[in-house]
């Protein structure tokens, strides 16, 4: 095999062999010009030694096996090893192109993921009511919100997208109570979603914080601040005003979505007694199920006679078979993916971001919802509903900014 070697001699040099010569000869040259002269030296070459060498625009990669003893005396070898192919070397710079573009642009991807968050719950919202619209039966279409979503995880369990964390009968018992409350508060969000309009629901629903706090002062007596409980007024406040005035009010509906914000914070207190190590998408998928077994038997009680005589009847002559299926399965796919949406995004950002994200995502919930479905609202409801956000907002801030000192504090 014929190389192309580029020596350099810094002062008397004895000769250069030529280049097109057999490895043999290039060896005994070598040994004549070390004997001949105490001040001739060879140096490495390319990427081995100086960095690399130029010839004709061209950089120098020498496959060589060259003899140390012909040039020190020595017996080691040395091996120089091919460097990686041109087209490889291409690929490796490619890859390291796209992942200094993600870190160079992080915020594209975290953009990214509040956008889906907003528009799967947007969809999921509007479909949600256009469903029960024609289909009013909550209990049941709560059960097929969970079902759908427990096919997906078991599916991606299959794929190992996520692999399986496996469960035993301690986090078993852990997992029971929030995934209780978690039905419930799902249920009863449903049963209001269909009693009322949905901008209604999630005024409502804006009292939840409220709740949070006064279960955390006076159930788990930990200490809240004045400025946390002066946020909380404007809150307050501002969902009196507006269910004064809705137009769409009924106590049905309202009840349902008060109850349900006494469940989720009850779920919060158990999810905090149900730490473990197991990762958020593992946790959800298996809350998802034991919520789905919870829910099934009050749908049937409830429900289910109505379904048989005349529910599943009326809503398939209104829309058609192929219609009322296709609402069922992708409105449980929008539920299941909106809310591991945003488990995703508050991994990726602080409390603080994902605190106020939460808040303007419940502004374009109730936005879309009212030009979607042309909802009337009165004057004091539209400013009842703002400052109701307003005070959730601002609660959410304070909050955020409290847990970071705490946590700022437990690291110094």
């Amino acid at each position: 095999m014929e190389s192309r070697v580029l020596l350099r001699a810094t002062a008397n040099v004895v000769g250069i062999p030529k280049l097109r010569r057999p490895i043999g000869a290039i060896h005994r040259q070598f040994s004549t010009a070390s004997s001949s002269s105490s001040s001739f030296s060879v140096k490495p070459i390319g990427g081995i030694g100086e960095g690399a060498n130029l010839i004709s625009g061209r950089q120098l990669r020498p496959i060589l096996l060259l003899d140390s003893s012909a040039i020190n005396g020595g017996e080691k070898r040395e091996i120089l090893k091919p460097v990686k192919a041109a087209a490889a070397e291409g690929g490796d710079t490619a890859g390291e192109a796209k992942v200094g573009f993600l870190a160079k642009y992080p915020w594209l991807v975290t953009g990214f993921f509040f956008f889906m968050w907003y528009f799967l719950n947007v969809i999921f919202n509007i479909l949600n009511k256009k469903i029960y619209n024609y289909f009013p039966y909550p209990y049941f279409v709560s059960v097929i919100h969970l079902f759908v979503g427990v096919v997906y995880c078991l599916i991606s369990w299959s794929v190992g997208l996520p692999k399986r964390a496996p469960i035993d009968s301690n986090l078993l018992k852990v997992l029971i109570p929030v995934a209780v409350c978690h039905a419930l508060g799902h249920v009863t969000s449903n049963v209001s979603f269909a009693a009322v309009a949905v901008s209604f629901t999630h005024t409502i629903k804006a009292l939840e914080p409220f709740f949070n706090a006064a279960a955390s002062q006076f159930i788990m007596g930990q200490s809240i601040p004045i400025t946390l409980w002066l946020s909380l007024a404007p809150v307050v406040l501002g969902v009196a005003m507006a269910s004064l005035t809705e137009l769409s009010f009924n106590w049905l509906g309202f009840i349902s979505a008060m109850i349900s914000n006494i469940s989720f914070t009850y779920r919060s207190i158990f999810s905090k007694k149900a730490m473990t190590d197991m990762d958020s998408t593992n946790v959800y998928a298996y809350i998802s199920i034991i919520a789905l077994f919870v829910c099934i038997p009050p749908a049937i009680i409830v429900e289910g006679p109505k379904l048989l005589n005349h529910g599943f009847a009326d809503a398939i002559a209104k829309v058609g078979m192929t219609k009322f299926i296709s609402d069922l399965f992708w409105v449980g796919m929008f539920y299941h993916l909106y809310n591991q949406l945003a488990t995703n995004t508050l991994e990726r950002v602080a409390p603080l971001t994902h605190a106020v994200g939460n808040v303007l995502k419940r502004v374009f919930v109730i936005g879309f919802s009212i030009v979607i479905f042309g909802n009337k609202i009165s004057t004091q409801t539209g400013i009842g509903t703002g400052i109701a956000i307003a005070g959730v907002a601002m609660y959410s801030i304070i909050k955020a900014k409290i847990e970071e000192e705490k946590r700022q504090g437990k690291k110094a």
